[in-house]
């Protein structure tokens, strides 16, 4: 999948004008079918197609350079320059607010920041940039790094320059990637080997699985409290990568802020003595449910249908007991950074045209659970809901990491109602997608259509786009999108 080679096929010349008006509709081969004066009339006859991409067709074009700021630092204040790497780009607007907030009061340092998506870095020059980067860089930070042969690349960077590095920050990814953790005295280096019992859990769960990511959010609840008190230089360290997680899962720009002055505060020579107070973390609900108008995150299903039937904002119809339900999935990483304007507009929508909703999430990568959870009545068995949509594209065990499917199909059987999984671009921005000679990324073909198809979801169709300025998503028309009439 890192290339499409040059390769010739055959295609039946029984049709040859229908050929030609898919050619006009700009589908996937619209390059390269012939034009009807090439057809021989022929019923024996067959077309040779040689299908070959030009240039870097099949990968992202954004460029890293939208996700960069520079300080203005006129006050000869210490710069902190940071790198990140992640998997979508939720994180892009969060962490850039935070870092503008943090510029512009002008105290303690300056934050200069440069952010790559993981197939970004597919492409050579940007590759290069990367590394280039990196080479002055105080701070690493990765996330959901899963990609085989796109980690190994990552590696291969940062390794040349971790010891240099003031912190290396690598949030759950392949163990290759995890193994370039270096908070002071902290390192995963002896990830899966040391006998430690931090690192019994790595060796447990592997790090790409659903699991993994489960164990993960259950020791940043309670692993921080008990280092709080051990006296080692190492427990503090690792008490400060586990903040620094719980931050990161956070997601929010004051999160992010509060995360950049811990890290600085205390890994930064330059600011060493330095005393920047922060805030500890901001937790929300790893599992729940979550709607744009709630005053809350809830953790029962029940209390939140009891929110919804005091709305003052929604028509008896939608209050009626006889209203469709709907059950949406979504992802916990888009509500916390606040990148929700796709799900908020879905969710109204839907309301609008008279459905109920019951948005759920899970901070994890196995959403199997809060399905059982929050979808079936626990008493009677039944579903709450109708239907559900995914809004996620992911598998429903797994996400972009390694999926489940048996346990994926097992929850769905539980619920037994239609299931579809919708899909947000997340390797594209929604101008590459409309002008792409080749249609939704590979990568994206593979995880949010191919593996969610063998979970049972149907219908697979994209509902929102990314902006490349901003990273944020944007909705689609929901008229084409879920076929209202």
């Amino acid at each position: 999948m890192a290339s499409l080679v040059s390769s010739p096929f055959t295609l039946p010349s029984s049709k040859p004008d229908q050929l030609h008006s898919l050619a006009q509709k700009r589908l996937f081969l619209h390059s390269f079918l012939p034009k009807k004066a090439g057809y021989n009339g022929s019923s024996k006859s067959s077309l040779r197609v040689k299908c070959a991409a030009v240039g870097n067709g099949l990968f992202t074009q954004t460029s890293p350079e939208v996700r960069r700021i520079v300080p203005e630092n006129d006050q000869n204040l210490p710069t902190v320059k940071i790198v990140y790497v992640v998997l979508e780009a939720q994180y892009q607007s969060s962490l850039t607010a935070a870092v503008l907030a943090l510029n512009s009061k002008r105290k303690h340092a300056s934050f200069e920041v440069v952010g790559y998506l993981v197939e970004e870095l597919r492409d050579a020059s940007t590759y290069e940039t990367f590394c280039k980067d990196l080479e002055d860089a105080n701070v690493f930070i990765g996330s959901l790094i899963f990609v085989e042969e796109l980690a190994l690349k990552i590696k291969a960077a940062v390794e040349k320059e971790r010891d240099r590095l003031d912190a290396v920050l690598v949030f759950p990814s392949m163990p290759e990637v995890m193994r370039l953790n270096k908070l002071g005295s902290f390192s995963m280096s002896q990830l899966g080997q040391s006998k430690s019992p931090f690192f019994q859990l790595f060796k447990r769960k592997k790090p790409q699985s659903a699991g993994f990511a489960d164990s993960m959010l259950k020791l940043v609840r309670t692993l921080p409290k008990v280092l709080k008190y051990l006296p080692s230089d190492k427990a503090q360290d690792a008490r400060l990568y586990i903040l620094s997680l719980q931050f990161w899962l956070g997601g929010s720009p004051d999160n992010l802020q509060n995360f950049l002055k811990m890290i600085s505060g205390s890994y930064i020579p330059a600011l060493k003595g330095t005393k920047i107070e922060y805030s500890e973390p901001v937790l929300y609900l790893d599992n729940g449910i979550w709607h744009p108008l709630a005053p809350c995150m809830y953790d029962d299903v029940k209390e939140y249908l009891n929110w919804y039937g005091t709305r003052r904002d929604a028509n008896e119809k939608l209050k009626s007991p006889n209203a469709p339900v709907i059950g949406l999935v979504l992802q916990r990483s888009h509500i916390v950074t606040g990148d929700d304007g796709h799900y908020v507009a879905v969710i109204m929508e839907l309301e609008a045209r008279g459905a109920k909703v019951i948005p759920i999430f899970a901070g994890g990568l196995d959403f199997s659970g809060p399905v059982e959870k929050f979808f079936i009545d626990p008493i009677t068995k039944k579903p709450f809901v109708n239907s559900v949509v995914s809004l996620t594209g992911f598998a429903l065990v797994g996400g972009p990491a390694r999926q489940d499917h048996p346990r994926a199909v097992e929850a769905l059987m539980k619920l037994d109602v239609p299931y579809i999984v919708a899909l947000p671009l997340v390797f594209q921005t929604t101008e590459e997608w409309l002008n792409s000679t080749l249609g939704l990324h590979p990568i994206q073909v593979a995880l949010q259509v191919a593996l969610p198809e063998l979970d049972g979801g149907m219908e697979p169709i994209v509902f929102a786009g990314r902006d490349p300025k901003t990273g944020n998503h944007d909705l689609f028309s929901l008229q084409r999108t879920f076929n209202f009439s």
